[in-house]
């Protein structure tokens, strides 16, 4: 076939049965039955870019499937694969909704399994810091390439027997766009493929971008639900293997090996997997950020607009303040992304970032009408829910909503639920699954494919008492050093149980795709590119309380109130703010306070509490020192001696 025929196929992918010879197709596969094992019921393998071509064959011999489908990324293979999922009880229709659907889960597949992650390197010290003698290192988990090979040899071969093999060719970020990464998942779930298909750029464009240039590389994935050693699934609607779910990451190769699990952080690996893990590791290589961050664009009265990105754990409002409907008169806020962040300086020295994914996949509890009105607007129409409560209506139910009078709700685990009941209706770590392009304040320039111009860089948690609600960073170096000392309570994304103060650095802890002494590194050598302009640092905390248990800052909204401090200090407004030992606070009366609902006591939330603070950076320093030994950058040991100098000579 001529060239341009080919890339002509690939364009209109979804009609390449009568578009490429589809009278030579059945006899394709029948040959294909015969030598092979296996049918190919979606797509044509002999047109693909040999590289594709060449891993397709190799993860099918390895895992037996049935069948193989191509995704083409159409809106027809989409319906169908909805309508399989509704007829073997992966998903119910939710009629109250456009084109909305609810999954439930085996109840032993909710949420990421960080204990069963692993970056695979030749040496452990390249994928994770030497840990002083005696401690359980935290900031990730090593395996060897030959127990790599026995994880999969005990796992992988005949997997997807009686099952479809799908190959997702999909992009993390525009496709085309210089920031931007190609992969291919290989899974035996339909649950992913449609999830994948909202979250990434997937299907005929990308095959398309990957045969103009056949010889590029891309990220492979492997991706497979698992069958338990007793050959029988507890929840046959929702298929996995809870007890030998592994996710494996070989940045060398640029492979992602996933098993056992049908939950998003664990299998939809253009997330987590490549995004962050991979994807730091790619940007360590060619000198660029990928991070755990949202990207937002402000407004401000005047019509000035800037873009900031943000570090939160997962579950500590990333997404509320990237869809904040400002409180603050003037105002206005755009959402660029709510969960990953890449970055990298332009050839002016601008750092610019996108959002490498198509979609949202929020948590549901807590998002509300009140909390979070934009992400409301967004959600009900084309979006798949998981593990969250139905209503006898027809919709969703979730902790934050209000309950219609009359109506009956059944419980994520399907079963009737009431508010009496102490069991939570939703489960903690439920999502939805929802295009971005449905956000009603989705910013125009989200899909630039050289990306935003970034002013300013975020960090935060869940900080009940001690640190004040915002403080600006001293310069670069101690930004670095705010953002590896980041602590909060622990979030239901992981199986993390109650709410202790975790060591989270960066919001990146289980997301290193390498040594995080390295990644440190790596931040601070980006002070040493010549010509750039870096952006200030800030830390905020939303969520101090007082000594009674009660929250001192409203929050949601009113956050726009803190955000316009932050970037007048981008201005260089320099009376807004005194100087302290941990950086720079609000003066008083420089956050604006007119039209707030309740009183807010602003010298209490600035103030920089001398012990608090000695202890703080005691026990970060120790928890450095425990994970990093040999590997905590001087630059890094040279911060916390000038704090705690600071504090020291402090009244």
């Amino acid at each position: 076939m001529p060239d341009h025929c080919e890339k002509e196929y690939y364009y209109n992918y979804a009609n390449s049965f009568s578009k490429v010879g589809g009278h030579k197709l059945p006899l394709l596969n029948a040959l294909y039955k015969h030598i092979r094992g296996y049918s190919v019921i979606h797509g044509n393998p002999e047109l693909l870019p040999p590289k594709l071509k060449d891993f397709i064959e190799e993860k099918a011999s390895l895992c037996k499937p049935r069948d193989i489908h191509i995704c083409d990324g159409s809106e027809s293979e989409n319906e169908s694969l909805l309508q399989r999922m509704q007829k073997e009880g992966t998903i119910v229709p939710l009629p109250k909704y456009k084109n909305c659907w609810l999954a439930r889960t085996n109840p032993a597949d909710v949420a990421r399994v960080e204990s069963k992650t692993f970056i695979v390197t030749r040496q452990k010290r390249e994928a994770v810091p030497t840990a002083k003698p005696g401690v359980q290192g935290q900031l990730g988990n090593w395996m060897s390439y030959d127990d790599m090979d026995k994880v999969v040899s005990e796992r992988f071969p005949g997997c997807m027997k009686d099952r479809t093999m799908y190959v997702i060719p999909f992009s993390m970020g525009p496709v085309g766009s210089p920031f931007s990464k190609i992969g291919v998942e290989i899974t035996d779930s339909p649950y992913v493929v449609s999830s994948m298909r909202i979250m990434t750029r997937m299907g005929a464009p990308v095959l398309k971008e990957l045969l103009a240039d056949s010889s590029q590389d891309f990220v492979k994935a492997l991706h497979s639900v698992g069958t338990p050693e007793s050959g029988k699934h507890e929840y046959p609607s929702w298929p996995c293997d809870p007890q030998r779910t592994v996710i494996l990451h070989k940045p060398e190769t640029n492979e992602i090996v996933s098993y056992g699990s049908g939950y998003g952080g664990n299998s939809l690996l253009g997330k987590k997997c490549l995004a962050l893990r991979i994807g730091s590791t790619l940007a360590r290589k060619e000198g660029w950020l990928a991070e755990h961050m949202l990207i937002l664009g402000i407004t401000n009265p005047d019509g000035v607009k800037r873009y900031i990105t943000a570090a939160f754990p997962s579950a500590c409002g990333k997404t509320n303040l990237a869809m904040m409907t400002p409180t603050l008169k003037g105002y206005s806020v755009k959402v660029v992304g709510d969960d990953i962040a890449w970055m990298r300086f332009d050839s002016e020295g601008q750092l610019r970032a996108i959002n490498p994914e198509n979609g949202f996949f929020g948590v549901a509890p807590g998002t509300s009408y009140e909390t979070n009105p934009n992400a409301m607007r967004t959600i009900f129409e084309n979006t798949i829910f998981t593990n969250v409560a139905s209503t006898s209506d027809g919709g969703v139910y979730w902790e934050g909503m209000d309950i219609e009078p009359g109506v009956q709700i059944t419980d994520w685990k399907g079963n009737p639920w009431n508010p009496t009941m102490k069991t939570p209706a939703a489960h903690p770590n439920s999502r939805f699954c929802t295009p971005a392009s449905q956000c009603p304040i989705l910013d125009k320039e989200w899909e630039n494919p050289e990306g935003v111009p970034i002013s300013a860089i975020l960090f935060g948690g869940r900080r009940p008492e001690g640190v004040p609600l915002v403080y600006e960073a001293l310069n670069w170096h101690h930004g670095v050093y705010v953002g590896a000392s980041m602590r909060s309570e622990a979030t239901a994304a992981a199986e993390h149980k109650g709410k202790v103060i975790m060591h989270d650095p960066f919001a990146m802890r289980p997301f290193f795709g390498y040594n995080f002494g390295e990644y440190l590194a790596h931040w601070i050598s980006m002070e040493k590119k010549p010509n750039v302009t870096l952006p200030k640092i800030f830390h905020v905390n939303w969520f101090r309380k007082d000594s009674k248990g009660h929250f001192m800052w409203p929050g949601f909204g009113e956050n726009s109130r803190v955000l316009d401090w932050i970037l007048r200090r981008v201005d260089g407004i320099g009376s807004i703010a005194q100087k302290t030992p941990i950086g720079y606070v609000p003066t008083n009366d420089s956050i604006p306070s007119q039209g707030l609902k309740t009183p807010v006591d602003f010298t209490l939330l600035a103030a920089v509490d001398r012990e608090f603070w000695l202890k703080e950076v005691d026990e970060v320093h120790q928890y450095l020192i425990n994970q990093l030994g040999p590997d905590l950058p001087s630059a890094i040991q040279a911060e916390i001696n000038a704090l705690r100098e600071r504090l020291s000579e402090s009244n």
